[in-house]
């Protein structure tokens, strides 16, 4: 049965008493969960005796309040989801749980934070490894499952916790996508019809054998605004808006063709 942690001190009482010698596994969210969340929960649950799952929209990684506003929330639906998957808790803080300092400390770092989504979104991934660090230090898992989509974000964290040397080992799992090659993103709701059936241009030119110039200038004639496509550590990373909404991707570049 799937239970539902509110405060890091009923999860500490847990974790310290009845799942002290439990491998623990933990999939950190904020939530309006979709099939890419399910594949990384699986595989938690597969290789874990313990699954954890956290819901919490954080606000410190947004740097626009109208992105914050606008971001999905479906919380009954999100923990019927983890019950019938049989996730065995939920954590579900709220700010003042994760916040206690008011955001007064926080985590930067100045290199790879320095490109790509953390040029365009000053301050953002300040709030994503801040909240990251805050979760696994009041989670204590074995190990932390993150999706290859937000890759940038995956080597951030991996770092960090080589560099803070922080007894977890975290997983990247490979993208999910729609049939249509869409990668699976709690924004994708927001799209417009239209722009729904535009939206897989992006992964379909990251993977082609374009150069990053051709890819931009192509995407910007079918009424994409680009910010940016990157040829990085082995891999083309893309970040595009269709209307109001931010799609962002990555392929490894030996898969281009």
């Amino acid at each position: 049965m799937t239970q539902v942690i509110k405060t890091s001190e009923a999860w500490r009482a847990l974790r310290t008493g009845d799942l002290k010698d439990h491998s623990i596994g933990f999939v950190p969210t904020m939530g309006s969960l979709h099939a890419g969340h399910v594949s990384l929960i699986k595989r938690s649950l597969q290789e874990n005796a313990i699954t954890v799952v956290s819901i919490f929209v954080n606000p410190t990684q947004f740097n626009d309040p109208k992105d914050l506003e606008r971001y999905p929330r479906k919380d009954e639906e999100d923990l019927a989801l983890l019950r019938s998957l049989q996730v065995d808790y939920v954590f579900f803080p709220d700010y003042k749980t994760l916040y206690p300092d008011d955001y007064q400390f926080r985590v930067t770092e100045s290199i790879i934070s320095s490109i790509m989504e953390g040029s365009s979104r000053p301050g953002h991934f300040d709030g994503v490894l801040t909240v990251v660090m805050r979760l696994l230090n009041i989670i204590q898992p074995s190990r932390s499952y993150f999706g290859e989509k937000d890759y940038q974000q995956y080597l951030l964290i991996r770092e960090m916790v080589r560099s803070f040397f922080m007894p977890v080992e975290i997983i990247p799992c490979p993208t999910v996508r729609d049939a249509d090659g869409l990668a699976l993103s709690s924004r994708n709701v927001l799209l417009t019809p239209e722009d729904r059936q535009k939206a897989p241009m992006l992964f379909r030119l990251l993977s082609s054998t374009q150069s990053t110039d051709a890819i931009m200038i192509e995407l910007e004639r079918h009424g994409f605004h680009v910010d940016y496509i990157i040829d990085y550590e082995g891999r083309r990373f893309g970040a595009v808006y269709l209307g109001k909404v931010r799609l962002i991707d990555n392929v490894p570049l030996n898969e281009t063709h």
